[in-house]
């Protein structure tokens, strides 16, 4: 098995979208909506402007791992004096190949990118199986997070 690794393309977006909603399944999405131009939409408007990076990891050709980062930015902050956050997203490794260090992988090469692109944080809002792979990262919870669905 080699593994590899890159940037996600435009032409990789069908299988890229199809990863994401197999995710959200597992993580327990049940919503019976068609998500798939929604996300085509997103990703192509967003790569296209820089403030969505994705790296995802092969096995040969075959995309087994993918990663996301959205950039987005706020009124500057303490804690963040560029006001620049990378939302991670799509951290998501195929089930026969978990426990190998893709996702650690992964996460390290998204993170660098959201350095690169001046975020002063990142952020996530981990599933149960993901916790580990973030808190062992260096990720701190954060006990305030709310949110308000509309």
């Amino acid at each position: 098995m080699e593994i590899s690794y890159r940037r996600l393309k435009e032409q990789d977006l069908a299988i890229f979208i199809a990863m994401r909603i197999r995710q959200l399944r597992e993580e327990g999405a049940n919503e019976q909506i068609d998500l798939e131009p929604a996300l085509k939409d997103y990703y192509r408007r967003h790569m296209a402007d820089g403030t969505f990076i994705s790296w995802i990891a092969l096995d040969e050709d075959r995309i087994i791992g993918t990663s996301g980062l959205s950039i987005v930015e706020k009124p500057p902050y303490f804690g963040c004096p560029s006001g620049k956050i990378g939302l991670l997203s799509s951290m998501f490794t195929d089930k026969t190949y978990r426990r190998k260090g893709i996702a650690k992988e992964l996460l390290s090469r998204i993170v660098n990118e959201a350095r690169e692109c001046g975020c002063g944080t990142v952020q996530i809002t981990a599933s149960d199986m993901g916790v580990l792979l973030y808190s062992n990262f260096g990720f701190v919870k954060n006990e305030n997070f709310m949110q308000y669905k509309l």
